[in-house]
């Protein structure tokens, strides 16, 4: 959430700069409804001051003085009511409107403009052709789609055996390299949330069609991301408690609804899939510093397994609506000739913390501010099993498990 003052200075200005942004987010109207607002405010004190000063009066007030204070308090009250409304009214304007890009987010409409900033390892040659995971996995009698359709409908898959070990040791393997050689405290939190979370951290309402809703009124998580940084909401941390980070295997939940006709085969688009994300809250002016931590905390899951990626810097048009700045990290996936996200790595400033109230304190007797939440995938384990299958394959149709995996695998190769 953007602050109230700086919106209702600024709106103007966010849409002429940022159209493809902030078109179409509420921003267009929010000016009328602020100047509305304002003025139902003022008409409303003008009336509460009359009536304090009738009050001040001393004696029996007249016939027409009793009157006319009846009808100050029948006004007061129908103002009060329509302040009440039009703060409703303002709060959800704000709720759906997005963060403002850092200064060095690229200018562009759309994904075709995000700048690559740095590439690592080499796409691998084969003296075959490579097959996709989804040729690969049931092949290999790993990966079961069709009963995945038929246990739960599409976007589902049902990991066998290998499948299944190999997506485990992923899981450890990534949440030991984050809290062990990274420095994050590893939880393990509900998969499901509540709508205030939701809210927090921005998933709520712009996203809801995206989100699976339980009959209690409580959602299916679609990232650890919303658990972990609600954490500390409405708490007021000590700054010497800052950085806190944290990292958390869990499964997530996406509907997916507007991804119709988007990586429709395999296992890239799930509704349902594994994912070790990592969290950080800071300092205001530690942040950045804090964002190219965490994503190298995400580009060395994929340097340990040698997997070819590059790191991807989201352009206006294409940045996440909490994201101030965004890094995606894409790995190479030999099946099918493509760069394909594996992570997105953002710092989010104040916007998630000041939905959620989160805050620090410099000082005893200070003023709290509020803190950066920075998020991070670091990975998603479907994603990532689907880069060692095509990347690894062989040509006999076996998969080369990589050395860094093998101990938590038991074995070097899938066959």
């Amino acid at each position: 959430m953007l602050p109230r003052e700086f919106l209702r200075e600024n709106a103007e200005q966010l849409l002429e700069r940022f159209p493809e942004r902030f078109a179409g987010s509420g921003l267009e109207s929010y000016g009328g409804l602020d100047r509305q607002r304002r003025d139902t405010v003022t008409r409303l004190e003008a009336k509460r001051r009359r009536r304090n000063e009738i009050s001040a009066v001393k004696g029996k007030p007249s016939p027409e003085v009793l009157a006319e204070m009846k009808g100050l308090k029948e006004e007061i009250r129908a103002l009060e009511e329509e302040v009440e409304k039009q703060d409703h009214e303002l709060d959800r304007a704000e709720n759906r409107i997005p963060n403002v890009p850092h200064a060095s987010v690229p200018r562009g409409a759309d994904e075709s403009q995000n700048r690559m900033e740095r590439s690592w390892g080499t796409p691998p040659s084969f003296d075959f052709e490579p097959r996709p995971h989804w040729e690969l996995g049931p092949a290999l009698g790993i990966l079961d789609f069709e009963r995945g359709a038929k246990l739960a409908g599409s976007r589902l898959t049902v990991l066998r055996g290998a499948g299944a070990r190999l997506s485990r040791a992923l899981e450890n393997f990534m949440l030991d390299l984050q809290t062990r050689e990274h420095g994050y405290l590893e939880v393990f939190p509900p998969v499901l949330t509540n709508a205030d979370c939701l809210m927090g951290t921005g998933q709520l309402p712009k996203f809801e069609d995206d989100l699976f809703k339980t009959r209690e009124g409580l959602y299916l998580i679609s990232t650890a991301e919303t658990p972990l940084t609600n954490l500390h909401r409405e708490e007021i941390l000590k700054v010497e408690d800052l950085p806190r980070r944290y990292t958390a295997c869990t499964s997530c939940f996406r509907a997916e609804a507007g991804a119709a006709g988007r990586d429709t085969r395999g296992m890239v688009r799930q509704h349902q899939f594994e994912k070790v994300e990592i969290v950080a809250l800071t300092e205001p002016e530690k942040s950045y510093v804090e964002l190219d931590r965490l994503t190298g905390h995400a580009e060395e899951v994929l340097r340990r397994l040698e997997l070819p990626y590059r790191v991807m810097s989201l352009c206006t048009g294409d940045l996440g609506f909490a994201a101030a700045k965004t890094y995606d990290l894409e790995v190479w996936l030999a099946g099918q000739k493509s760069y394909k996200e594996i992570s997105s790595c953002s710092n989010c400033e104040a916007f998630q913390a000041r939905r959620a109230q989160i805050r620090f304190r410099r000082a005893e007797g200070e003023k709290p501010e509020y803190v950066h939440t920075l998020n991070g995938s670091g990975l998603a384990i479907g994603r990532t099993l689907v880069a060692i299958l095509e990347n690894y394959q062989r040509k006999d149709g076996s998969v080369v498990v990589p050395e860094a995996l093998r101990s938590y695998f038991g074995a070097a190769e899938i066959r």
